[in-house]
């Protein structure tokens, strides 16, 4: 064969222009690149959040934050309603770290009342720039992420609000301690619960008004929430929604469109939101200009890598976690 003929051969009808990726090879570059997003969410996600409330009172490892995190992501699942994980974090907290049980209340309480305050702010402010301020959300699922999103803005301030205040509650219920001890057969018990409330109100409001304000603890969980349920998010659809051919306009702000979509798990319908926050996202991307078929992929791929693996995984340590010993326990 002369060089000719090699060179005819070589150039044949299934040659690709000089830096294409072929079929075969498929874009090294945006697998690597989304291989490096799964990677950062999980050094983001596995309790980064409870590592830096924890750490404030107590040191812990992330290790053990990271168990914390997951269990509690495993209750969110098999509960029609998230209230339910919030509600439990005080005895799994109790179980790894060791705290006592108003530290342990104050821990939960800081964290459920930053959590919801930060996700009302940050849902607020995509469903103004996508819904008034733009105009490209309207209609019936517009009043739906206000109806959410008013829900986590007053849960948030409702919850920092009573956590910092707790101890007031305490002192109310301890002067019912003389009405309560003529309950016939359980007066006695109910008098000891009220007579101690005080105590233990009074340091589950000192832990929870020193942890939300002290500036070397918000702030490093205030980033690490963006970076959890902002920031990774917004990248892996808009990575995602490019190795389909598709986008998403502005890409900075894909994740707070999907943090305002995804607020209504906060309602009770399903466990974990399973269901309704793929359909409420994937609604409110079509709303914002994607094809519906590059939503739906782009939607299912986020919520199973920052929702559902995590969730799963949690069902490891959720089973070695004997909730019943942790409450009957001596404090």
């Amino acid at each position: 064969m002369t060089d000719g003929d090699r060179e005819e051969s070589r150039a044949g009808g299934d040659s690709k222009p000089a830096g294409e990726p072929t079929p075969e090879r498929g874009d090294p570059g945006g697998s690597l690149r989304r291989r490096a997003i799964t990677v950062l969410q999980w050094l983001l996600a596995l309790g980064a959040m409870w590592y830096v409330l924890v750490n404030g009172l107590v040191d812990a490892s992330l290790a053990t934050t990271a168990r914390v995190d997951l269990v509690i992501k495993f209750v969110n699942h098999v509960v029609p309603s998230k209230a339910a994980g919030h509600s439990v974090a005080p005895l799994v907290l109790r179980h790894y770290t060791g705290v006592d049980w108003s530290e342990a209340v104050g821990l939960a309480g800081a964290n459920t009342g930053l959590y919801a305050a930060l996700y009302g702010a940050t849902a607020l402010s995509g469903v103004a720039y996508f819904g008034p301020l733009t105009g490209r959300l309207s209609g019936g699922w517009l009043l739906v992420l206000v109806f959410s999103t008013g829900i986590y803005v007053a849960a948030g301030a409702l919850v920092l609000l009573a956590g910092r205040r707790i101890d007031a509650a305490g002192r109310l219920v301890a002067r019912l301690e003389g009405t309560l001890r003529q309950v016939p057969r359980i007066g006695d018990r109910l008098a000891g619960v009220a007579g101690a409330l005080p105590s233990f109100t009074d340091d589950s409001a000192t832990t929870a008004r020193d942890l939300t304000s002290r500036p070397g603890v918000l702030v490093p969980y205030a980033l690490g929430w963006m970076g959890n349920l902002v920031v990774l998010p917004g990248l892996r659809v808009v990575l995602v929604l490019g190795a389909l051919g598709g986008g998403f306009s502005p890409p900075a702000l894909a994740g707070v469109a999907l943090v305002a979509a995804y607020s209504v798990t906060v309602l009770p319908l399903t466990p974990g939101g399973v269901g309704v926050a793929e359909a409420s996202a994937t609604a409110v991307l079509v709303g914002l200009g994607v094809a519906p078929e590059l939503a739906t992929v782009a939607v299912l791929v986020d919520r199973t890598l920052g929702v559902y693996l995590p969730a799963l995984l949690g069902w490891i340590p959720s089973v070695r976690v004997d909730l019943a010993e942790v409450v009957t326990a001596e404090p």
